[in-house]
């Protein structure tokens, strides 16, 4: 699809000149709109006994906080109006527990939610963004991790391929991007022979749908050799000189993968290159 709308979320302090920049090249190399999402995340109100000791003080947090962000506001709606590209910042102050969903409301007015260098090296912010964009718009996500190159016309792209919805999605959601590419790597790994698992020619079928929407598109099909899948990937990403990964997000549980590891959650601690993600 289009991007012709993209969102990325600012904190509330000035770190984050470089994500704006990054995301305002990318609007201009595709010619989208640039949508700012400035938050800060409030504590949460006190309750009981407690309460009355400390309200006071938690009100005068609260009113400096929204005056710093008020004035945050103003300085990236001033550099927005003096880029290349159109622009709207928007601002929210909500409690850590509705973060993510509110991300997600205003990710659903984009078509692509950016996670630049400087979010990503946040905490709770960074967990937010990643899974309101993910869990609550239904649209895709694109993680740049600091010291690789950003672009959204990548010329050598890697798919990881494992024929859940998840990846489906992927793959739709990154179909222009992709047939846009000089050379598409389909990469599955360890894959599994079978009507009800990869076919009988593991990859042919995804092949032969992205082959009909011009994607110059080769097929790898990789053992694990005791590595994890998210090993092989990186390692496979450096070989083929990859310049972005798309993959399918979260095919199991938050709670799961948060518990025993997964995929998802390796390639989001440590992001070897661009990731495009949707689920």
């Amino acid at each position: 699809m289009a991007f012709k709308t993209i969102l990325t979320v600012a904190g509330p302090d000035a770190l984050w000149e470089g994500d704006l920049k990054l995301a305002a090249g990318l609007c201009e190399q595709t010619e989208a709109h640039l949508s700012v999402l400035v938050m800060a995340l409030a504590a949460p109100p006190p309750i009981g006994e407690y309460a009355a000791v400390v309200s006071d003080g938690w009100l005068q947090e609260r009113e400096a906080d929204l005056k710093h962000l008020d004035t945050r506001k103003a300085e990236i709606s001033t550099f927005v109006a003096a880029s290349a590209v159109s622009g709207d910042v928007f601002s929210d102050y909500p409690e850590v527990a509705w973060a993510d969903e509110m991300i997600g409301r205003r990710a659903r007015y984009a078509d692509l939610t950016l996670a630049g260098p400087e979010l990503l090296k946040t905490e709770t912010l960074r967990e937010k963004a990643i899974e309101g964009a993910l869990f609550w718009s239904g649209k895709p996500l694109l993680l740049i991790p600091e010291g690789t190159h950003a672009t959204l016309a990548p010329k050598r792209v890697l798919v990881a391929w494992d024929t859940r919805i998840e990846a489906t999605r992927a793959v739709r959601e990154s179909l222009e991007l992709l047939a846009a590419a000089d050379e598409v790597r389909l990469t599955i790994v360890d894959p599994v022979e079978g009507e009800y698992a990869h076919g009988e020619e593991p990859g042919a079928d995804a092949a032969t749908f992205l082959a009909r929407h011009g994607v110059n598109v080769t097929v790898d099909c990789l053992p694990s050799e005791n590595h994890s899948v998210a090993d092989v990937l990186r390692r496979h990403a450096v070989d083929t000189d990859a310049q972005m990964l798309v993959m399918g997000a979260y095919g199991h549980s938050r709670l799961r993968e948060r518990i025993f590891g997964g995929v998802t959650r390796s390639m989001l601690e440590v992001p070897p290159l661009p990731v495009f993600l949707a689920r």
